[in-house]
């Protein structure tokens, strides 16, 4: 018999303002623990550094987290150029330093054209990656090196938004990419083409998908809606379940068809999509979860939520 979970069946999406100083794993689990939340996951890490838009996915929105964890992401960033370090962010230790007094805002634009785009980037040993089944930063804690294979990621808008001159200068950047680009690469890969080295100092999450810093929310927040058993006002900061599917279509069935869905019967819907995955919902607006179009313009269930 299935161990059954402790916790209430909460059910939605969280999107936390992660602090700085704690992993996402970490904040989640205090989240969890605020909402009493049976069952809980984060939709891909943010290193202990970065602050910014988290989403959380509580219960039955777990099924669907994949879709956040494959959307774009924003990130404002703080580079320092003249120093480089072994986690190619401030946490780690200096590897190596160099003047960069000489470095103007014009120089580092310049450089950064080369990383916009697409373009090849090796994920920094201190990442979550695996290899042989073990993270890179294990390894790279037991002072092991491997090479990595580059990863095609798109860096579609990339813009320096202030410059500091000195020997450890400082240049913030605003950025849009696609999911698994290091912002600490780019720090990194920028101090390398400018020869002084470069590292990340600042990096706030400003967007996941269609969450933004708008729709976030603070662990202080919670602390108190909880410390003043305002249990309702907690869930009413969730996002519905199905927020993250909404780059695809919808289709509404009728409440018979909603039956033989749940029951994982293809159905026939008039005017449906001719291929793909769609959300699925009643005609009273009710969210039955993912399906897919087959080839012969049924729709088959692949993800329901549980009633």
């Amino acid at each position: 018999m299935a161990r059954r979970r402790r916790g209430r069946p909460v059910n939605g999406i969280l999107v936390l303002d992660k602090p700085g100083g704690v992993s996402s794993n970490h904040a989640l689990q205090q989240a969890k623990r605020l909402y009493f939340a049976a069952k809980a996951g984060h939709t891909g890490s943010l290193d202990p550094l970065a602050t910014g838009v988290l989403p959380l996915c509580f219960g039955e929105a777990t099924k669907f987290s994949q879709y956040l964890l494959d959307a774009d992401k924003s990130y404002d960033a703080t580079f320092v150029l003249g120093q480089a370090t072994d986690t190619c962010d401030s946490e780690g230790e200096v590897i190596s330093t160099s003047d960069a007094s000489h470095l103007t805002l014009a120089a580092a634009d310049e450089a950064l054209a080369a990383f916009r785009g697409e373009i090849e980037q090796i994920p920094p040993m201190y990442s979550a990656i695996k290899q042989n089944g073990q993270p890179l930063y294990k390894l790279a804690r037991q002072g092991e090196e491997v090479e990595r294979k580059a990863r095609h990621v798109t860096i579609s808008r990339l813009e320096v938004t202030s410059f500091r001159e000195g020997e450890l200068a400082q240049v913030d950047v605003s950025m849009d990419c696609t999911k698994g680009t290091y912002v600490r690469s780019v720090a990194s890969d920028l101090g390398a083409a400018l020869g002084v080295g470069g590292h990340v100092v600042k990096l706030r999450r400003t967007r996941a998908g269609q969450f933004t810093l708008a729709d976030a929310v603070t662990l202080p927040t919670l602390e108190a809606l909880k410390n003043n058993d305002e249990v309702a006002a907690m869930d009413a900061l969730l996002q519905p379940q199905d927020t993250a599917l909404q780059g695809l279509p919808l289709v509404e069935l009728s409440e018979s068809g909603g039956f033989y869905l749940r029951q994982g019967q293809p159905v026939r819907v008039p005017n449906a999509p001719r291929d793909g995955m769609v959300r699925v919902a009643l005609e009273n607006g009710d969210f039955l979860g993912l399906a897919e179009i087959l080839d012969d313009g049924r729709i088959a269930p692949r993800r329901l939520i549980v009633v």
